[in-house]
């Protein structure tokens, strides 16, 4: 099977491997879309922390079943999106229905290999059927359930005010559940083209561009009061301090993204304000269920994807996707 492996930063190479052969309770799927993230952008530039090459990369996958254990609840032919966090199942964290930061997690295309190549044997838990949704859909569902997981932790409520720092695909997907949850919703970002995009397709209610204007901005906006709730996504150490600085008084911060570095604060204005300030990581079973649901009702707009190539095109193809010029928000590759 064609498998496309990231060698070491900048580099791409072509190879075949053996088709795996499913286990006792695995399923085996044929891989058919691999949506690009921004951790295979940093993988690709040497830039994530928890990695070692060679590595295949790819976690947000679309599939259709190739071979289910008996007794399974799928099928051969089953669409299904997979959920990328392979989870111990038996660690503090896991037992607390906490597997997304489960202590032993391995995350397909970073801490093994992914799903840039055409089939994956995995354990059945892992495996969601996706009914109702398309191939694109299905690929789709795990980046988005990452946003669906930080605005859940964050508890957004109705009529609150929230400001998203970034707005790639990760900032775009807390925007769409923390509207979908009733709040008002204002993106803050350097890039004109990502501020356009939020504002034509995501509905936000006010986009601010980074400049000497962005805090007087971002005040006229909440009648000085700042933001109930803060989500940083840019993986930006700078951007996640200043931050704190946009965050309401009794608001709540979330760091959706994460980088290689220490982030410091203020202490007695952390402490004036009262913040709460939260981590999300990764995405449950929950936030899975979620997004398809909300995919079901066309609550997500299909705009998102921008960009596609084919599996076989990505060594030539995949480092364009790194140029801001190249206007991408989601590219698809199809396997």
């Amino acid at each position: 099977m064609l498998t496309i492996t990231c060698d070491s930063p900048g580099t791409l190479s072509r190879s075949e491997r053996a088709k795996p052969f499913p286990g006792e309770g695995e399923v085996l799927v044929n891989i058919r879309r691999v949506g690009v993230c921004g951790t295979d952008l940093h993988i690709f530039t040497g830039n994530q922390p928890y990695l070692s090459y060679p590595r295949v990369m790819g976690h947000e996958l679309a599939a259709t079943v190739e071979e289910a254990p008996p007794g399974s609840s799928l099928q051969a032919g089953d669409t299904v999106s997979i959920i990328p966090y392979i989870s111990c199942g038996h660690c503090s964290a896991c037992r607390k229905g906490k597997t997304n930061c489960c202590r032993n997690i391995g995350v397909l295309g970073v801490h093994r290999d992914g799903g840039m190549t055409e089939y994956l044997s995995l354990p059945e838990q892992f495996v969601l059927k996706a009914e109702g949704l398309t191939l694109d859909q299905a690929a789709m569902v795990e980046f988005l359930a990452i946003g669906a997981h930080a605005v859940a932790r964050a508890t957004v409520q109705p009529g609150q005010k929230v400001l998203v720092v970034g707005a790639g695909p990760i900032g775009m997907a807390v925007a769409i559940f923390a509207r979908l949850d009733g709040a008002e919703v204002t993106f803050l970002d350097g890039r004109a083209d990502r501020l356009a995009f939020a504002a034509r397709h995501l509905g936000a209610s006010h986009t601010v561009q980074l400049g000497e204007a962005d805090h007087q901005a971002l005040s006229e906006i909440t009648s000085g009061d700042f933001f109930d709730v803060l989500f940083d996504a840019t993986g930006n150490p700078k951007a996640m301090e200043r931050g704190f600085g946009f965050v309401g008084h009794g608001g709540a911060y979330v760091l959706v993204s994460i980088v290689a570095s220490d982030i410091t604060f203020s202490d007695p204005e952390f402490h004036k304000r009262e913040t709460s300030l939260l981590g999300s990581r990764n995405a449950t079973v929950a936030d899975f269920e979620r997004v398809m649901e909300a995919m079901r009702a066309g609550e997500v707009p299909e705009a998102l994807v921008t960009h596609r190539m084919t599996l076989s095109e990505v060594p030539e193809r995949f480092a364009a996707l790194t140029d801001p010029a190249a206007g991408v928000v989601k590219a698809m590759i199809e396997v």
